[in-house]
């Protein structure tokens, strides 16, 4: 048998962008689930069979009662019956009450690998498929709240299966078992009774439960939205206490939970409407059916043994049914949670790879980028980059520089494959007609796989974050595996091994959530020790030193140029003085190359770069 984390049934087909608009039905829900117990169909047959097991032994119990009951009418002095009868009796009762809880034992035995195995699955190909996801839905998501769905489905599926295969099966089997036994051996109008009382309880039960999802519906989107603002408040910390809205957050906090609350209060109300409204349809058949049966023995029709067996075979199947509206409403918040959890899931990808791409193939020196007239916008309304094209030829360096919101970062998202080139709802036949193509050693990168893209890429981002780890985890993600001696080398290389070695836990440092526990220097001199042990043969550096000193970014800057000989770089910048070396260098502005050269023929050129390049001046040695 494979391993469940190979097993990923393929998504659906004909899923539109964003899931499903139109409300997916309970049984659709199902069908999606299936396959993944489908991989399991040995260990449910095997299940199935111990359950069947189950509810014949424990069937078997008010037959053998009865027995023993009608045993004990013995005339006085009969030793050897009440030795033999009675004692044997006694013995098969006792092995029946075993076996139904052996059974029960067995199928949860053997099914539990199949429950863990399909959650296990599941959350993987959900990991997998949010972490696939276009950096566009990363940005627009909440996190407290997605978490929250994860959390609720991966829940639902375990309550799903077990509420399902434990109890509202074996009820049904039940069920059925006592309906034909007391047709056979009483008279039809016992089944009769029990089915009229059963209907009603299923109505009733359908009807308040359907009419109370409503209710536990707002629940789960008042609880997601509390936890999705508690997060994002936490996240958040330093701004909350700079602008001192401790309280403001707190009240902001506890609206969302008093409307928690009340709807929590309305929950509870119409639940206990519920309970209230089975346990007298339950009360009910019990005294018709008890009645009918007493009848039976006042005429003689039936024995004392007849009456215990009835009574103890409608306590049997009342006892499960009295949980059925808990069943049926936890098992409807299964489905929804899976539901919830199974679009998230069949989120188209908006950057996909077409089917059979291959690797990007390098040869052993540094490969060439080129921009070949490059538009791009976020959204149509408002377009970033206008027919960009420029080459970053292989082992060279290229700068780009301009204001802020001109489109620098943009380029190396672009590159990245965050996002494809191209305007939403442009013209073309695909869009990309419009939107032109980004290559590496000559090959588009919309047309090979983004794993091989994004390994040939390294980059220092201008906002960097950490994994609340230790310094060596983040620095050795660069290149999961290194030893420490070659995270010490990058470290050093990035000038950040004395600050780290003087710590008193050294590269055992956490660095707290996103990497608080640093100031902004220190974390991107990480940056830099992390992309410096990836060795990509392509560098980005978008305001790589833009939180460090004058001191250190000399040091760094130096270091990045070493770093840089014979790559491929594409270097973002906003300070002119780190750019000055650059082959070639791009001024940028509303999406446009207006001027490119090198830093000599811009500055004799007397335009936009130079321009800049004199405020620049004037304010540092102001």
């Amino acid at each position: 048998m494979r391993r469940s984390s190979e097993f990923i049934p393929p998504a659906p087909a004909g899923v539109p962008a964003g899931g499903p608009a139109a409300p997916r039905s309970d049984w659709a829900t199902l069908a999606r689930l299936l396959p993944y117990l489908w991989h399991y169909k040995w260990r449910a047959a095997a299940a199935l069979a111990f359950m069947v097991g189950a509810k014949l032994a424990n069937i078997g119990v008010p037959l053998l009662l009865k027995r023993l009951v009608d045993a004990m009418s013995l005339k006085p002095g009969d030793v050897q019956a009440v030795l033999v009868v009675p004692v044997a009796l006694l013995l098969a009762y006792g092995l029946l009450r075993l076996s139904t809880s052996l059974f029960t034992e067995l199928r949860e035995l053997v099914f539990v690998n199949a429950t863990e195995g399909a959650a296990r699955t599941i959350a993987l190909e959900v990991f997998r498929h949010l972490h696939g996801l276009s950096l566009r839905f990363h940005l627009e998501r909440q996190t407290g709240g997605m978490s929250r769905d994860i959390e609720r489905g991966v829940r639902g599926v375990h309550s799903l299966i077990s509420y399902s295969l434990y109890s509202i099966f074996p009820t049904l089997i039940e069920v059925t078992l006592v309906l034909v036994l007391l047709a056979v051996k009483f008279d039809v109008w016992y089944a009769v009774i029990t089915i009229v009382a059963l209907i009603f309880y299923i109505v009733y039960t359908v009807t308040v439960t359907e009419w109370r999802t409503q209710f536990r519906r707002e629940m789960n989107e008042l609880d997601s939205l509390a936890n999705s603002r508690a997060i994002d408040s936490l996240l958040n910390y330093e701004t909350v206490k700079y602008f001192n809205n401790e309280d403001f957050e707190a009240r902001r906090y506890d609206e969302n939970l008093q409307r928690y609350r009340r709807a929590a209060i309305k929950s509870q109300r119409t639940l206990s409407l519920l309970n209230s409204g089975q346990q007298l349809i339950i009360a009910a058949g019990l005294v018709v059916m008890m009645w009918r049966a007493t009848a039976g023995v006042v005429d003689g029709r039936l024995t004392l043994g007849d009456l215990v067996m009835v009574n103890a075979f409608m306590i049997q199947l009342y006892i499960p049914l009295g949980f059925l509206g808990v069943l049926y409403r936890e098992i409807k918040q299964s489905l929804t949670d899976l539901d919830r959890m199974f679009r998230l899931m069949e989120r188209e990808r908006e950057v996909a790879d077409p089917p059979g791409a291959p690797a990007l193939h390098l040869a052993a020196t540094a490969p060439e980028v080129r921009f070949d007239d490059v538009s791009f916008a976020y959204e149509p309304e408002r377009t970033i980059l206008h027919h960009v094209s420029f080459t970053i030829p292989a082992g060279r360096t290229v700068a780009v520089v301009g204001p802020s919101g001109a489109g620098k970062s943009t380029l190396s998202r672009l590159l990245y494959r965050f996002y494809d080139v191209g305007i939403p709802g442009g013209h073309g036949a695909t869009g990309e007609a419009a939107g032109g193509r980004i290559t590496i050693a000559g090959q588009d990168i919309r047309a090979v796989t983004q794993a091989s893209v994004r390994r040939a890429i390294g980059i220092v981002p201008q906002d960097t974050v950490l994994f609340n780890d230790t310094v060596e985890y983040n620095i050795a993600y660069g290149r999961p595996g290194a030893t420490r001696a070659e995270v010490e080398s990058a470290a050093r290389a990035a000038h950040i091994h004395a600050f780290i070695a003087g710590t008193p836990k050294g590269y055992d440092t956490l660095v707290g959530e996103r990497g608080l526990k640093l100031s902004g220097g220190e974390k991107q001199r990480v940056a830099i020790a992390r992309t410096l042990l990836k060795d990509p043969p392509v560098l980005i550096f978008d305001e790589a030193t833009s939180a460090l000193d004058s001191a250190n970014e000399r040091a760094i800057q130096a270091e990045l140029q070493s770093v840089a000989r014979d790559r491929t770089t594409l270097v973002i910048a906003h300070r002119l003085s780190t750019v000055v070396d650059a082959h070639e260098i791009l001024v940028l502005e509303a999406g446009r190359i207006v001027e490119r050269g090198t830093h000599a023929e811009l500055l004799a050129r007397g335009g936009t770069y130079a321009r800049m390049w004199a405020l620049q001046q004037s304010a540092e040695t102001a």
